[in-house]
Parts: structure tokens; sequence; C-alpha cells
């Protein structure tokens, strides 16, 4: 009995309050977002990448209507892995997509913590070659996983305090950039050979990343205070604010830097953005909303990811083994969690870790969709036009970001072709010798 392994989650229900679960929301989508994003979506498709921003919040505004619909009728701690299951039952389809999901969380965190390694290092000199941008992200993954560990009153407090600042920190850098700035009219109408519907599209898809963040809040079901209706205003609620906040600090950047700058200083544009404003002090300013920014993200997404980890093992679709840690299964799915996170964080640069992500995403998205337009519409009271829509908006992004990168960096597209076929290949052969147990009383399934 004593290496029995224990599969079974440790959920406080109540624990969670909507303002708190908002605050874990927009710490994930504000961390990924603006800070780092910014110079890469400016890259791709010039000075459209304000209007960029825009689109990727009118594809996640369709996108989200799926997700707050299933999750008003199933809340869940296991968010998007139990949504699935609901839709596909114990297949792979379930095992397949929720897992691209787990990796795409995962790989934000990476995200979140090269970026907060760039913009620390903007305090010493900003060199970026060297080993200290991973280093210091791998530190504060570290640390954001000894105070996942010390229980979810503290994470919300924390989290909650940092969002707060946060906001107003944007808020402030975007106001105070575009009020002194000579001028905040942007160019659109010669947008050059970046401006291509292309580019335009591929800039889009990186945009949504900025918003995937509000995929945590369904994470949050089964703790998370009335999740019956909190859950989805949760959602409505960090999506409208960041969508406000980007666009001001669009254009704040947009302001005071020229394109080229905006490009050469992608991974922390909005500190290269402060200088001409507001000077050096500005720059100080700015790396520590940044700082309290990414840390608060990681902070956030190493709670959510964690649990659909541990959901997805709880329900016996993914395989998991103990290797001699002590604890629940909560504790080891966090393990993992930030040994991956640390892992991408050490190799890969911040754009090929964006490029993953927003591949892996886009492909679970349009399966959560398919599950409702197909499956689920009748059960959750779904309007079938709006799943539809977010699927060809869906398509239409990812083929212009594939497009894009094939031309200019195919190796990452690579390496996501690798990543799905060995998780499909992996996932079957698992499936092949186990059977999947819903470990909810509703055995309401449409396989």
């Amino acid at each position: 009995m004593a290496n029995k392994e224990d599969r079974t989650t440790h959920y406080k229900e109540d624990s969670l309050t909507l303002a708190g679960t908002v605050m874990l929301g927009t710490g994930v989508m504000i961390g990924a977002g603006i800070f780092a994003l910014t110079g890469q979506m400016a890259e791709m498709t010039g000075v459209l990448f304000p209007l960029a921003f825009l689109a990727a919040a009118v594809i996640v505004g369709f996108s989200a209507y799926s997700y707050i619909k299933i999750s008003n009728a199933y809340p869940s701690a296991g968010g998007i892995g139990m949504y699935l299951y609901k839709a596909y039952g114990d297949r792979l389809p379930t095992a397949f997509n929720a897992l691209l999901m787990y990796f795409s969380m995962v790989i934000a965190q990476s995200f979140l913590a090269r970026t907060f390694g760039s913009y620390t290092m903007q305090l010493f000199g900003g060199d970026q070659s060297g080993m200290m941008v991973p280093l210091l992200g791998v530190l504060l993954i570290l640390a954001a996983f000894i105070i996942n560990l010390l229980g979810n009153q503290l994470i919300q407090g924390v989290a909650a305090f940092i969002g707060v600042l946060k906001i107003i920190g944007i808020l402030i850098f975007g106001l105070v950039g575009v009020w002194i700035a000579d001028t905040i009219s942007v160019d659109f109408t010669s947008p050059g050979e970046a401006g291509t519907v292309g580019n335009f599209l591929g800039a889009t898809a990186l945009g949504i990343l900025a918003f995937k963040g509000f995929t945590t809040i369904t994470n949050s079901g089964s703790e998370i205070k009335d999740p019956h209706r909190n859950v989805g205003r949760a959602i409505v609620i960090s999506i409208a604010a960041c969508v406000v906040i980007y666009m001001l600090v669009g254009f704040a950047v947009a302001s005071n830097l020229s394109l080229a700058e905006i490009i050469e200083t992608q991974d922390y544009s909005l500190a290269a953005a402060a200088r001409p404003a507001l000077g050096e002090y500005g720059v100080w300013f700015t790396v520590g909303i940044a700082i309290l920014a990414t840390a608060g993200g990681i902070l956030a997404s190493i709670f959510a990811v964690s649990r659909m980890l541990a959901m997805l093992t709880e329900m016996k679709l993914v395989p998991h083994r103990h290797f001699g840690m002590p604890g629940n299964i909560q504790k080891h799915t966090l393990v993992y969690t930030v040994v991956l996170g640390i892992l991408l964080t050490a190799f890969f640069d911040l754009s090929r870790i964006a490029a993953l992500g927003i591949v892996f995403y886009l492909i679970m998205d349009i399966a959560i969709h398919w599950g409702v337009l197909r499956y689920l519409h009748e059960d959750i009271k779904a309007n079938r036009w709006l799943p539809t829509m977010a699927i060809l908006l869906d398509l239409l992004a990812l083929g212009g970001f594939i497009w894009v990168k094939l031309n200019t960096d195919p190796f990452v597209i690579g390496i996501a072709a690798v990543g799905i076929v060995l998780i499909a290949i992996g996932e079957q052969i698992f499936l092949k010798t186990t059977s999947g147990i819903d470990p909810s009383e509703d055995k309401n399934t449409h396989a």
C-alpha cells in the first residue's frame, strides 16, 4: 500500500474569489502579452502591429464564447482537460489536445521567464547575449515554485498584490507615453512589404498569445466561489481589461520609437520606449513593472497548468510516476511543470518559444470549438455560429503564422510538427494500455 500511487487531487472549494481569479488570469495575459510580443509583432507586420493586437482581441472574443459556455455548465479544476473530455470522452482527441494545451502553457511560462531576464538586464547595461537572461528566468521559475507550494491563499494574495501594481504601472506608462509623445498618430497607409495579409495574420496569431492567459481561469472551476457564474465573468473582465491596456501601450510604444527601434529592441521594447519619453527614470520604472508583470504571470501560470495536468492524471489520460517524490499528485505535477519550464527557458529564445506556443494553442483551441459545435452545443445551450466563426478565424491566424515562419524560421515549425507527432504517438500507445476514467459523477460525454 505504501507504494500505491496517490491519484487524488486536493482542491479547496470557495478558496478563490472573483477578484482573485481575475488577477490570476490577467497575471498571465499581461505578463506574456505586452512586454515582449510588441517587437516580434512589429517585425512581422510593421506599423500595423497595434491593429494586429486589436484583431487578436476580436478572435479571442469569439473563442471565449465556447469557454464561457462550457465553464458555466461544467466548472472544474481540470479546466480545458475536462472540457475536452466532455466532448470527446476518454479517447485520443482529449488526451492529445489537452497535452497540447499543457505544453503551450509551460511554453508560456518560459516566455515569461525569458522576458523577465531581458528586462531585468536593462538595469545592468542591457546585455542580452550572455547566460544571465536564461539564468534570471530560471531563478524566477524556482521562486514561483516555492510560493505555489505554500497554498492557494498566499498565491491569490501575491497575485492580487502584483496584479494591482502592474496594471496601475502599465496604465501610467501608456498614458504618460502617449501624453508626452509628439504625436500618437501612426501611418497605417504605407506599411510596406511587412503589411501583407500573411504577415498581418501571423502577427495577429502572436497577439493571441497576449490574450490566451484567460484559459488559465478555467482551471479554477473547483476552487472559485460560485463557479457557474464567476468563471465566465472572470474571463470577460480579464479580456476586456487587457484590450484597453494593450491598445494604449501599443500606441505609446509606436509614438516614441521608430519601427526600426521597436524591432531592434523587441525583447524589451517597452523599456526602450520609456527612454526617449521619460529618460532613465522611465526605464527603471518600466523595468520594475515588467518584473512584477512577468513574476505574477509565472506564479499564476504554474498554479493553473499544474492543476490541469493533475486532473488529466486523475482521469488516467496521461502517464504518471512518483519518482520517489513525497506528497500528492498536485505536488508532482507542479514539479514536472517547473522542470519543463526551466529546460525551455534555458535552451530556447523568445521568438521560438512564442512560435511553439501559438501553434500548439491554436490547434487545441480549434478542437475546443469543434467539440462545442459537434457534440456539446445542445447540452450547454450554445449558439453554433459563434464556434464556427472561432474555428475559421483560428485557421486564418494559424495559416498566416505558419506561412511567415516557413519563410523566416522553418526550423521552429519543424520542431512544432515533430512535437505534435510525438505527443500523438505517445498518447496512442499509452491509451492502448489503460482506459480513462471520468473523476466526476457526471458521465455525460459524447465519445
